[in-house]
C-alpha cells in the first residue's frame, strides 16, 4: 500500500531543491545586469535607454525560442536538455564579461535569452509529470522561492562584485558576468547524472510506487479534452492565447521592478554594497508570500481570488511608492509590491494542467510563459525611458501599477473560459454516455 504524503515527499526532497537551485542560477544569469548597469552603462558610453533595450533583446531570443525548446524538452527529456540549456546560457553569460560595444552587448542578450529559453516552462511541464494536479500549485511557489533567494543572493552579490573593481585588471561590471556563468556550466554537467526524466525512471521510487503515480496521473488525464495533448492545437487554443495576453502583466511588473529597483535604492544615496544589502528585503518577502499563497490556494476551492488579491496588493503598492516622497516610506510599499507581484503566480500557473497535458502541456506552457515573458521586454523598454523624459526614477511605478491592476483583472476572463470549457466537456461524456447502448 502506497503512502500517498510519503511518496509526494520523497518526490519533492529529490527534485524541488536541484530544479530551485537551477532557477536560482537562471534567475541571477538574466538579473546580472540591473547590477552591471550601474558601471557598464558609463563603461561602454550608452544611455539608459540604449542600455534597457540591450537588457531587454533577451526576451525576444526567449519569445522566439521558447515553444521550440520545450517540445525538444518533451522529445529528448528533461535531463538532457536542461544540461544543453544551462550549458549554453553560463558560456554566453560568461562572453558578457568581455562586451566591448553596444553591439555586442545586443547581441550576447539576445543569444541569452535563445540559450535559456525553455527552462521555466520546461519544469512546469515536469512538474505535471512527476505530481498530481492537487500539489502542483505548491511545487511551483516552491520552485519559484528560489527565485527570490535569487535576488536576494543577487543583490549583495552584485554588490560586493561592483566593489571588486579593478581586481586582476577586470572591471567590477565584469566580474559580475563571470562570477554569475561559471555557476550554470558546472551544474549543467551535474545534471545529466541527476535528474531522471520520468517517473518510470526514477531509481530513487519503487516499482509500486511508479505504478501508483503512473495510475492517478491517468485517471486525471483522462477527463480531459481529447486535444489536450495535441502540441500544435495547444499553440492556438483560446484559453491558451488568453492566458499568454494575461500573463504578460506579471513579468513586467516583475521584471520592471526587480531591473529598476537598485537604481532607485541608488538614488536614495547609498553605496553599492549597502544597495545590494537592501535589496534582499523584499525578495524575503517575495520567498514568504510564495510560500504561503500558494499553501492557502491549494486548499480553497476556487482559486482565483488567490491570483487576483495579490495583484492587486501588488498594484496599490507600487502606486504608493510612486505618491509618497519618503525614502523609507517608498522602499517599503516596493518590498510589498514585490511580494504582491510573486505571491499569485504559483496558482496562476496551475490553471493550464486543467485542460492540457503531454506534449500539448509542454506546447500551451511555453506559448504563455515566452508571450507573457514579451512583458520582460516591455518593461525594460519603457521603464528607463520613462525616466528619461521624467526625470525621475521612481515615476515608471505608475506603468507598472496600472500594468499589473488590468493584469489581475484579466484573470477573472480566464477563470470563466476555462470552466466554461470544462462545463462542456462534461456536457459532452454525459451525452455520449447517455447515448450509448446499454446492454
Amino acid at each position: 500500500m502506497v503512502d500517498e504524503k510519503q511518496l509526494i515527499s520523497k518526490i519533492t526532497w529529490r527534485l524541488m531543491p536541484f530544479l530551485g537551485l537551477l532557477y536560482l542560477v537562471a534567475y541571477i544569469d538574466r538579473q546580472n545586469v540591473s547590477f552591471a548597469k550601474l558601471q557598464m552603462v558609463d563603461a561602454l558610453g550608452m544611455s539608459e535607454y540604449a542600455y534597457g533595450l540591450g537588457a531587454s533583446l533577451f526576451f525576444i531570443g526567449y519569445f522566439i525560442f521558447e515553444v521550440p525548446s520545450n517540445l525538444m524538452l518533451d522529445r529528448f527529456g528533461a535531463s538532457r536538455w536542461f544540461a544543453r540549456i544551462l550549458i549554453s546560457w553560463g558560456i554566453v553569460t560568461t562572453l558578457l564579461a568581455y562586451t566591448q560595444n553596444a553591439t555586442m552587448f545586443y547581441i550576447l542578450r539576445f543569444l541569452l535569452g535563445a540559450c535559456e529559453a525553455g527552462f521555466f516552462p520546461g519544469v512546469l511541464y515536469l512538474l505535471t509529470l512527476w505530481f498530481p494536479s492537487i500539489y502542483r500549485g505548491k511545487m511551483v511557489g516552491l520552485f519559484m522561492i528560489f527565485s527570490a533567494f535569487a535576488n536576494a543572493v543577487g543583490a549583495p552579490l552584485g554588490g560586493t562584485l561592483l566593489d571588486l573593481n579593478g581586481l586582476y585588471n577586470i572591471a567590477g561590471w565584469q566580474w559580475v558576468f563571470i562570477a554569475t556563468g561559471v555557476p550554470a556550466i558546472i551544474l549543467g554537467v551535474v545534471t545529466i547524472f541527476y535528474l531522471s526524466d520520468h517517473p518510470a525512471q526514477a531509481h530513487f521510487l519503487t516499482d509500486e510506487e511508479k505504478r501508483w503515480l503512473q495510475d492517478r496521473l491517468a485517471s486525471e488525464n483522462a477527463g480531459m479534452d481529447k486535444n489536450a495533448d495535441s502540441g500544435f492545437k495547444a499553440l492556438v487554443d483560446p484559453r491558451v492565447l488568453l492566458m499568454a495576453l494575461c500573463y504578460i502583466a506579471f513579468p513586467l511588473a516583475a521584471y520592471g521592478l526587480s531591473y529598476w529597483l537598485p537604481t532607485i535604492v541608488k538614488s536614495f544615496g547609498v553605496g553599492n554594497t549597502e544597495n545590494g544589502f537592501l535589496n534582499i528585503i523584499p525578495w524575503l518577502l517575495v520567498a514568504v508570500s510564495l510560500y504561503v499563497v500558494p499553501a492557502m490556494a491549494a486548499k480553497a476551492k476556487s482559486k482565483t481570488s488567490y491570483i487576483v488579491i495579490p495583484a492587486f496588493v501588488g498594484a496599490v503598492s507600487l502606486l504608493l511608492s510612486a505618491l509618497i516622497p519618503d525614502h523609507r516610506l517608498q522602499f517599503a510599499f516596493l518590498s510589498v509590491a514585490a511580494a504582491g507581484i510573486f505571491a499569485g503566480q504559483p496558482v496562476f500557473w496551475s490553471l493550464p494542467s486543467r485542460f492540457l497535458r503531454g506534449a500539448g502541456a509542454a506546447a500551451g506552457l511555453a506559448a504563455i510563459n515566452s508571450v507573457g515573458n514579451l512583458g520582460g521586454f516591455i518593461a525594460q523598454n519603457v521603464v528607463p525611458w520613462i525616466k528619461d523624459v521624467t526625470g525621475s526614477t521612481i515615476a515608471p511605478m505608475f506603468f507598472l501599477a496600472g500594468c499589473l491592476a488590468i493584469g489581475g483583472l484579466l484573470v477573472f476572463v480566464v477563470e470563466q473560459q476555462i470552466s466554461r470549457r470544462e462545463r462542456i466537456t462534461r456536457e459532452r461524456e454525459i451525452g455520449a454516455a447517455a447515448a450509448s447502448p446499454k446492454i
